[in-house]
């Protein structure tokens, strides 16, 4: 099945770190930007990050900027998300997909494809 694949989600406390792995199952992440978005329990899903894998430019939403770091391993077809200083707010179901289009913010999951089933991440206070 084509789709992206996370994991590294858990239970850790305020102030401690994770890193999530997404890789890719059935293709490349060649040519696409690379996202993460999550989704807390009640509210919508938003975009968290992405990386491209065209000029490695990455984005982050305002709320992790500073805390969370984005990066690719090409050899691996993978794409980490660490987040450090998680705070009790950062507590969502974390997703991986990709687009293949030119984008500036992560608005329009319509726009993202290959999914993944996601992971969970709490943070307690």
């Amino acid at each position: 099945e084509v789709q992206c694949v996370e994991s590294g989600g858990g239970l850790v406390q305020a102030g401690g770190s994770l890193r999530l792995s997404c890789a890719a199952s059935g293709f490349t992440f060649d040519n696409y930007i690379v996202g993460w978005f999550r989704q807390a329990p009640g509210k919508e899903r938003e975009g968290v990050s992405y990386i491209s894998s065209l000029d490695g430019s990455t984005y982050y939403t305002d709320s992790v900027q500073g805390r969370f770091i984005i990066s690719s391993d090409s050899a691996k077809n993978t794409v980490f998300l660490q987040m450090n200083s998680l705070k009790p707010e950062d507590t969502a179901t974390y997703y991986c997909a990709v687009t293949p289009f030119s984008i500036s913010t992560m608005e329009g999951e319509e726009l993202w494809n290959y999914w993944g089933q996601g992971t969970q991440v709490t943070v307690s206070s």
